[in-house]
């Protein structure tokens, strides 16, 4: 995936294992979403979980989230010590490869509009999504109760939302959308069971009261641990690293008698930013991300794509039936949607026009959707020709034995089915971009259509083969007229 965004939101709901587990599920269906991380704390009665992907299915996979999350989260009954305005609370979208700042604020008014006009629950726009500047800061927008901000929403029109009606939904409140650069969420937990030395600390460290910059921080009771945190965002990790924020409360808290007992990070932390730690409390000198391995083996296989094309094609060239024309035919259509990806988003960097800049963008995200699906469809096309090898090899006495092999060829069906349809539908976008490019770009363009040609034709000649296999089948004329449309094209 060359255009990745990070999506964190966060739930109004800590305690619950599983309506969490059906808030990771509803993003995991989303194709082309891939969850990193989900954490639960049952003092905050909160979780976060952080997902990555292309910006339109991470799009998809927020707004299925949060609509799971209003049929299971009741914020009138909700108990918690985190400040809270909605059961979908925040959902913040982070650049992270390939795409900008300014494409996240797009995707976070897509999918604040769809919650408001969808599910019904009013949305408010923060970070660098808000369009008043008053209501950049998310802390600014949960000020005072859920109470209070119904109250502003009524008789404020200043406060009206951004999206939706100016009331909160009966059960879900409201949620607050935004885009903004990676952020860490950090605790750092006191041995004390005083909350206003909590909140005293937490005062006089966050930057809106000139303490550190890039940090906020409020003071917050763990009933369950019988201690107080300082629970802090630090939205520049450059301006003040994990180690600053953390020394600043420690002796904040020396000087109130309190000592630290621990701390903790929230979701995911960049590797980049362990290490200021590590090389801080170290000394390290002349110390650089290169020595750490793992970043060292990343960025070599980065740098070497032929590792991965070569692989393929190492597995393509054994001796077995699998990786075969069907993953070679998913490989090529996606190959050809990269094409017309880059020839977008080029174009796109040098149009001004409203007009065009909408249609290049939403081809460019069609072709985005169908190279990631054909790559996924690569693996897909080996595993379903797998299963049908051994569906064949079970004892001809085992009476699921037919089953199994009647199931196994819909799937080795279904799948270069799949792979012909998106590279056709793939192939007639790449045409539809012609017209736009310079020869330069034009050529690119065309060399995509005659591969994804190539793709559909190869896959449409997998699925006539697996066809054979379904003789006297009632399903096959039906199968076959299918077909016709594409062997037409």
């Amino acid at each position: 995936m060359d255009r990745l965004v990070e999506c964190v939101p966060n739930f109004s709901e800590g305690r619950k294992p599983e309506t969490i587990d059906a808030l990771v599920h509803a993003i995991q269906a989303v194709p082309g979403v891939v969850v990193l991380d989900r954490q639960s704390d049952a003092d905050h009665n909160r979780s976060v979980l952080t997902f990555i992907g292309p910006p339109e299915s991470v799009g998809e996979a927020a707004f299925r989230a949060a609509e799971e999350a209003l049929h299971r989260i009741n914020l009138t009954t909700h108990r918690g010590e985190h400040p809270r305005v909605g059961a979908t609370d925040v959902i913040p979208f982070v650049p992270i490869r390939g795409v900008t700042l300014d494409d996240c604020v797009h995707l976070a008014r897509l999918v604040g509009r769809r919650l408001a006009e969808e599910l019904h629950i009013p949305v408010f726009l923060y970070e660098h999504a808000a369009k008043a500047a008053f209501r950049t800061r998310i802390e600014d927008i949960r000020r005072g109760s859920l109470d209070e901000l119904a109250e502003r929403m009524r008789m404020n029109p200043e406060w009206a939302p951004d999206f939706g009606d100016a009331k909160l939904h009966r059960t879900a409140g409201a949620t607050i959308v935004g885009a903004r650069r990676p952020l860490i969420a950090y605790n750092v937990n006191l041995a004390s069971k005083n909350l206003d030395i909590a909140k005293a600390i937490a005062y006089t460290v966050r930057a809106s009261n000139g303490g550190l910059p890039s940090v906020k921080a409020v003071g917050i009771t763990l009933k369950t641990r019988g201690i107080v945190q300082v629970s802090m965002n630090l939205t520049n990790y450059e301006e003040t690293p994990v180690h600053v924020a953390y020394e600043a409360v420690k002796v904040e808290a020396a000087k109130r008698g309190v000592e630290v007992q621990s701390s903790e990070v929230i979701g995911l932390i960049p590797e980049v930013a362990v290490a200021q730690v590590a090389g801080h409390y170290l000394k390290l000198e002349n110390f650089s991300m290169n020595q750490i391995l793992e970043a060292r083996m990343a960025q070599v296989l980065m740098q070497d794509l032929s590792t991965t094309v070569g692989q393929f094609l190492e597995a393509v060239s054994a001796p077995n039936a699998a990786p075969g024309g069907g993953s070679v035919a998913a490989m090529t259509g996606a190959s050809a949607m990269a094409l017309g990806v880059m020839v977008a988003g080029r174009l796109l960097e040098k149009e001004t026009q409203p007009q065009k800049v909408a249609t290049l963008r939403a081809k460019r995200d069609l072709l985005t959707q169908l190279r990631d699906r054909l790559q996924a469809a690569i693996r897909e096309d080996a595993a379903a020709y797998n299963a049908v090898l051994q569906s064949t090899k079970r004892p001809m006495i085992d009476p699921e034995r037919g089953a199994a092999i009647q199931q196994s060829l819909n799937v080795a069906i279904a799948v270069p089915l799949a792979i012909m349809e998106l590279a056709v539908t793939g192939r007639d976008v790449l045409r539809e971009l012609i017209p736009f490019a310079s020869t330069p770009l034009a050529a690119d363009l065309k060399a995509g259509v005659f591969v994804a040609r190539a793709a559909g034709e190869c896959a449409l000649a997998c699925v006539k083969v697996n066809l054979e296999s379904l003789k006297d089948d009632p399903r096959e004329p039906e199968l076959l007229k299918q077909l016709a449309p594409y062997e037409e094209r």
